[in-house]
């Protein structure tokens, strides 16, 4: 496209989604022209709809029908959206009063994914902060029972994560405090990829009386945490898919499968690295197949608002007729207002 008659095309086209995305209800020449008081005729509209549908980016249902946005068109709609309408103050205060009243880091993601299928009327998903990129602050050492240990590993993100370890011999109170200080004197201030040489090398030069218990709980740790970093997922709304399950060629039932599978999800959320930035994918830009029929907008929250490093993503998904611009500013603003929360800004 190039030109003004590029220009009204572009335009032409930005109706069509408006209108399909509000009504979900083909588009036709007549209405575009009522509803936009576009200044051409309507031959000039016809003709520029049987361009933009020769193109890929509208399709005509049936011979009588109006037209309706492909994943072409939807995807030119969101590449040319140079400025998202801001939020009003009143609902940056009411998101920012809501996700500060959270008790712990947990409770502030939840009430991000919350806040996000209620603001975008879809489903939300967030990412609990990554082993990989947290630091251990302490690891607690509790005795279970004589031959059984709970480890509980609290990162400087809030995260907490706990195992259990088999001792091969009881243990008393005193070796387990001394147990807690060898682990900590490995861990504390490392993430657990940086720790893992730390816990090997602990392994191996830990005092005779306590080598089999300081073995077994490096050993949980490095092939629990460190090998295979359990990242969770907190889901919100999934139930508000049912408004587009007729736009979901995949059917309903396989899209929330997908959610609820933390492989797909890590997989959507890893899609942006840096706070502040916004993915969209639309239908088959989706790597999961379950998604083809869906668009997912995704996010990163890290430790302030202004912080280069991700501590986790959060997104939304629904139907591929979302309200793009709407929905793109609310999960940016709730993902920079997550990272101003956890930094106590």
């Amino acid at each position: 496209m190039a030109g003004e008659t590029a220009r009204r095309r572009q335009e032409v086209l930005r109706a069509i989604v408006a209108d399909y995305i509000a009504s979900q209800e083909p588009v036709g020449s007549k209405a575009l022209l009522e509803r936009h008081h576009m200044p051409v005729s309507s031959a000039t509209i016809r003709n520029d709809m049987a361009v933009l549908e020769s193109e890929g980016y509208i399709v005509q249902e049936h011979a009588s029908s109006g037209r309706i946005p492909t994943e072409k068109g939807y995807r030119r709609f969101v590449d040319d959206l140079h400025e998202i309408k801001p939020l009003s103050r009143a609902e940056r205060h009411a998101i920012m009063s809501f996700l500060e009243e959270g008790v712990d880091l947990e409770d502030v993601l939840r009430r991000s994914v919350q806040l996000l299928s209620q603001l975008t009327r879809q489903a939300a998903v967030v990412q609990l902060p990554t082993l990989t990129v947290s630091r251990v602050k302490h690891c607690e050492v509790v005795a279970l029972t004589p031959v059984r240990l709970l480890l509980v590993l609290i990162t400087d993100t809030g995260r907490v994560d706990q195992r259990n370890v088999e001792l091969p011999a009881p243990l008393d109170a005193d070796s387990v405090h001394r147990v807690r200080d060898l682990l900590n004197s490995a861990l504390v201030g490392k993430t657990l990829q940086d720790a893992s040489s730390s816990l090997a090398d602990l392994a191996a030069s830990a005092p005779a009386e306590l080598r089999a218990a300081v073995v077994s709980a490096c050993t949980v740790l490095i092939e629990t945490l460190v090998e295979q970093p359990s990242d969770r997922i907190i889901l919100a709304g999934a139930s508000n898919l049912t408004r587009g399950a007729r736009s979901l060629p995949s059917g309903l039932p396989t899209v929330i499968q997908a959610l609820e599978e933390q492989v797909v999800v890590l997989k959507l959320l890893a899609n942006v690295r840096d706070p502040g930035d916004v993915t969209v994918l639309i239908g088959e830009e989706n790597a999961a197949e379950q998604l083809h029929g869906a668009s997912v907008v995704t996010s990163a929250y890290g430790a302030g608002a202004g912080s280069g490093a991700a501590l986790g993503g959060m997104g939304v998904v629904g139907p591929t007729f979302m309200d793009y611009t709407g929905t793109i500013a609310r999960v940016s603003v709730v993902a920079r207002y997550v990272s101003r929360v956890l930094a106590g800004e």
